[in-house]
């Protein structure tokens, strides 16, 4: 086995930092995915926004807190979310069909990990509407997100309490993570966890191996593995 230095650059874009490769897909149990530019292209609040002409005003807390400037998390949501009142409900399957797209590379990680016998969780604190049809067209195998609050076909610009609580921060992002693992009777090494942004970090901080995808700096520099260049399933690169 070769032992790299504390950072090293596998090809172009491919950045190993705190781990020494060769290391195998089989020896994890489950992946965890943030959803919003890491499994897929766009910020959906965001566009969302952008059918009441808000999309400015939304994208510029948005990045605030990816970038870890805005650190309550609940607090952005929130604020992000009341913003939305009074967009129509049909305004999200607009996006979807629309806009969404998964990134690259996302079908194909995806589908190897399933191959290698690892579970899939989608841990989000987009919203359910995408999350859940992201789960489906991925086969993935658990999913949690927000689930955004309506009444007579319009958002009303809050966000609806589930079991597990009102909003999925970095917090809980964690929790559900470490949750699942024990639920698997795995720990926490056994996962890997794969974000792009400042609330990302817990969930990857606790992982046996964390990815970032084409991430904010504070998450570059944190997560053992940086994918700056290419698509997601360039982890594989690594993972044998």
């Amino acid at each position: 086995m070769t032992t790299l230095s504390p950072s090293a650059e596998l090809g172009s874009g491919l950045v190993l930092q705190r781990v020494t490769p060769p290391l195998k897909l089989a020896d994890f149990k489950l992946i965890a995915f943030d959803m919003d530019s890491t499994l897929i292209n766009i910020e959906c609040i965001d566009e969302i926004a952008d059918a009441v002409g808000k999309k400015a005003e939304v994208a510029a807390i948005t990045e605030a807190t990816m970038r870890g400037e805005i650190k309550d998390f609940k607090e952005s949501l929130r604020r992000r979310v009341a913003l939305l009142q009074g967009v129509p409900v049909a305004a999200l399957q607009q996006v979807y069909d629309e806009r969404l797209k998964l990134n690259p590379g996302a079908a194909e990680l995806v589908a190897a990990c399933k191959k290698a016998g690892l579970k899939v969780l989608l841990v989000s604190g987009g919203f359910t509407f995408f999350a859940n049809r992201v789960k489906d067209r991925l086969g993935i195998d658990f999913a949690r997100s927000n689930l955004l609050d309506e009444a007579d076909g319009k958002l009303t610009g809050q966000v609806v309490t589930q079991s597990w609580g009102d909003i999925c921060d970095g917090a809980e992002k964690r929790r559900t993570l470490l949750e699942v693992a024990s639920l698997m009777g795995i720990s926490a090494q056994e996962t890997i966890a794969v974000g792009d942004g400042a609330n990302d970090l817990p969930m990857m901080g606790e992982a046996g191996l964390s990815v970032a995808y084409h991430a904010k700096p504070k998450v570059r520099e944190q997560a053992m593995v940086a994918i700056n260049e290419g698509g997601l399933d360039r982890v594989l690169e690594i993972l044998k």
